[in-house]
């Protein structure tokens, strides 16, 4: 009788953690680069209105297209400019929400001018930990699965701050609920 309570308790186990992640399909991102799809969890729990914001412009296919314009060997690698210069946005500036989540590899966070208040739409996913970023940038996201195609995102000049010539871009960024409903 044991193992059978064991079993059932080991199911019921899996049938939670199974529908948690379906439910949580409002809060992960799918993003497609040229050598495979990475999926993000965000964490609303940290950034409430980044992570409004950043799901506002996926679904409205904001980021569709837009280049890695600068990215840094061993460092991060940085998008979101609809201009592919670093100087665009969305034309929304949001209050900075730092937090102590470390900046490691596969972590999301929001690009800025000197005023912490000042991201908009760029952001950046590190290749390496980096903590003399922490708690100075406001964290989103993280990388859950597909790490390699960020790995081989095309690098740009050291000597030019990491800008990129003929950059990659994102092919597709969706909300996962989005692409899983087939919108």
């Amino acid at each position: 009788m044991k193992l059978w309570t064991t079993l059932a308790l080991i199911l019921g186990l899996f049938v939670r953690m199974a529908h948690s992640e379906a439910a949580d399909l409002e809060n992960t991102l799918y993003l497609d680069l040229k050598d495979g799809r990475v999926v993000i969890a965000l964490r609303p729990d940290i950034a409430p209105n980044h992570v409004a914001r950043i799901k506002e412009l996926v679904r409205e296919g904001f980021y569709d297209g837009l280049v890695f314009h600068r990215v840094i060997e061993g460092f991060m690698a940085q998008t979101g400019d609809p201009l592919g210069n670093g100087t665009g946005g969305s034309g929304k500036n949001l209050k900075a929400e730092f937090s102590n989540e470390p900046h490691v590899k596969g972590t999301l966070s929001m690009a800025r001018a000197s005023d912490p208040n000042s991201a908009d739409s760029q952001f950046f996913i590190m290749f390496a930990p980096a903590p003399f970023l922490d708690g100075q940038y406001t964290v989103w996201g993280k990388v859950t699965s597909g790490i390699e195609a960020v790995d081989q995102i095309k690098k740009g000049n050291s000597q030019a701050n990491g800008k990129v010539t003929d950059p990659d871009k994102i092919l597709r960024f969706q909300v996962a609920a989005d692409a899983e409903a087939g919108k």
